[in-house]
């Protein structure tokens, strides 16, 4: 007499996890997306650093109109940027190294509408250029779209938290880089 119910049962329970793979997989929602840019500056690396490293001072980015904060530069440090059209965003101070001239935050609030992202943080960084005649500064974030769901509406989506995050720190850099370069 021969048994084949191990050989079925088996099959049925491939097929089950092969099932519950292709459901995972569709359910899967975002994968948390980084955007990295950098700036030449034909400046001394403090002289960058004097722009850029108080975390209560954000006037050399361009939609900023108005920075308040508590705690300087402490770990746990907060600051509230009131941006063009008066939107705010609410961001955190978790590192900071002078001495290596770098210092990371992550948002706290901020309406997806004014930025398409979710939970994001942020890193600055200034190092001497390659060739030792100035500096580079570095921008690097990390964050989830908007719409933490499958399915995100266009404005939403991968695409359009990328675009607005490169966005940001392209002109923010390049606002910076001309301060810095025309002196004012």
């Amino acid at each position: 007499m021969r048994i084949t119910i191990g050989t079925a049962t088996a099959g049925v329970a491939a097929l089950a996890v092969a099932g519950m793979a292709l459901t995972a997989a569709w359910a899967h929602g975002p994968t948390r997306q980084k955007v990295r840019e950098s700036i030449e500056i034909n400046a001394a690396p403090a002289k960058v650093w004097a722009a850029i490293g108080n975390f209560q001072d954000m006037s050399w980015l361009p939609p900023v109109t108005k920075t308040e904060g508590e705690k300087g530069n402490e770990i746990g440090a907060t600051r509230k940027l009131t941006l063009t059209g008066g939107a705010t965003v609410d961001e955190e101070l978790y590192k900071f190294d002078a001495a290596a001239m770098t210092y990371s935050y992550r948002i706290t609030n901020v309406d997806v509408k004014v930025l398409p992202v979710t939970n994001y943080s942020s890193t600055l960084t200034v190092t001497p250029s390659a060739d030792g005649k100035g500096s580079t500064l570095e921008w690097a974030g990390a964050f989830y779209r908007g719409f933490p769901n499958n399915d995100p509406p266009p404005e939403l989506n991968d695409e359009a938290a990328i675009k607005a995050v490169k966005g940001l720190y392209q002109t923010g850099l390049g606002a910076l880089k001309k301060k810095i370069e025309s002196g004012s």
